[in-house]
């Protein structure tokens, strides 16, 4: 079986974002781990606008041609980890809209975060939880919280996330979880479309 496919999504667009960090970050240890598939998705290179289809794309397809490439680039993937700025105790709103411009191409694979912000992004992280469940995804109990003593480091004091270790063990334990999942339901995947050829 070929390894499975990760797209590490940057959350926010904003100029002056800090989301690129810990994309590049997660996604280098896990390109280091050598079972998964990587790639960095940033969220600008797709300039959706505010959902305005006529319904979601699991009943209508959808118009816009931004939105009709995302659909096809999140369908490429078997497993996803997202950047989760948390704004107002949730996540950011392009990330949201971004979610609900697909619909199959996320079911049934799973989903993995890294937030950031207050209490480390928790309460961004705990509604994509909740998104990804309504997807029809699978999301990872563990993920990596960067607090807001980190991010005060890392923004006034030059560190890197790679020199605190709690988030190197979160990452590994975060990873190990998203690797396990990625390639069971890939297989899964790949056995139901079987039969259903088959049929």
């Amino acid at each position: 079986m070929s390894k499975p496919k990760i797209a590490v999504v940057i959350g926010s667009t904003r100029e002056n974002r800090f989301g690129d960090k810990p994309a590049d970050w997660i996604a280098t240890i896990a390109k280091e781990r050598g079972d998964l598939d990587v790639e960095v998705l940033d969220l600008r290179d797709y300039p959706l606008p505010f959902f305005d289809e006529v319904g979601s794309s699991l009943y209508v397809p959808s118009q816009n041609e931004v939105a009709q490439r995302w659909q096809k680039k999140v369908a490429s993937f078997d497993g996803f980890i997202f950047t989760a700025a948390e704004y107002n105790r949730g996540p950011t709103a392009v990330l949201k809209n971004a979610l609900d411009y697909a619909y199959t191409e996320w079911n049934r694979k799973p989903a993995s975060f890294v937030g950031y912000g207050g209490v480390g992004g928790a309460r961004a992280v705990e509604q994509l939880r909740l998104h990804a469940v309504e997807l029809q995804m699978a999301p990872t109990r563990n993920a990596v919280h960067v607090t807001w003593g980190d991010f005060i480091q890392i923004m006034q004091q030059g560190k890197k996330l790679e020199d605190f270790e709690h988030l190197n063990q979160a990452a590994a334990t975060m990873l190990d979880e998203l690797a396990w999942w990625a390639k069971v339901l890939k297989t899964a995947r790949e056995n139901d479309a079987k039969m259903a050829q088959a049929a």
